[in-house]
């Protein structure tokens, strides 16, 4: 940060920790003792695409590192949404969240270590209470915090419940506190 930044009272986002991944099981926890929601068992990232042989042979080597472990019960797919961002979606038993969060850590791990940790925006886990309703934990990779998202039908969100969530799991992880950074990832694979 420049002295020109310091006194326009300028700041620098917070760099990217891919490890803090590793905290949504203990969050995991706190999230099924104290609203009732568990893992689905899917999780994604979420990367703009990049045309281009470097790019695509990293895509290829996150697909096969996490398709390669014959013992789990997983699959791997990736697809495209209505805005051209590219999605990668891990399935694994939903007893088995710490296996996916390092499915996750491995995927924005290749492509951060191929040059294209730019091109990450987020990764987030699913998880549904007995109601049916679902909520997904979104980590936003270049602010390095997550934030809860709670879709409704319509295009609408449970405002109410991200709230509640973020309470709840303010001491497992670092919660992004400027609501306008909350985005809606409408139809993400995994939630």
């Amino acid at each position: 940060m420049g002295f020109l930044d310091i006194l326009l009272g300028r700041t620098r986002p917070a760099p990217p920790d891919l490890d803090r991944l590793f905290g949504l099981p203990s969050a995991a926890v706190t999230l099924e003792a104290a609203a009732g929601f568990v893992p689905t068992g899917q999780g994604s990232v979420c990367f703009t695409t990049v045309e281009g042989t470097a790019f695509d042979e990293i895509r290829q080597e996150a697909g096969a590192l996490l398709n390669a472990d014959t013992e789990r019960d997983a699959t791997v797919e990736f697809s495209r949404d209505e805005y051209g961002y590219t999605w990668l979606l891990s399935r694994r038993a939903p007893s088995d969240l710490p296996a996916l969060v390092g499915d996750l850590h491995a995927v924005n791990t290749a492509l951060e270590s191929g040059g294209f940790g730019p091109q990450l925006l987020c990764s987030l886990v699913g998880f549904r209470d007995a109601e049916g309703r679902t909520l997904a934990l979104v980590y936003l990779y270049k602010r390095g915090t997550f934030y809860p998202f709670a879709p409704l039908p319509g295009k609408k969100r449970d405002n109410a419940l991200e709230l509640r969530i973020r309470a709840v799991v303010g001491d497992d992880l670092r919660i992004e506190q400027d609501l306008e950074r909350w985005f809606p990832v409408w139809g993400a694979p995994g939630l």
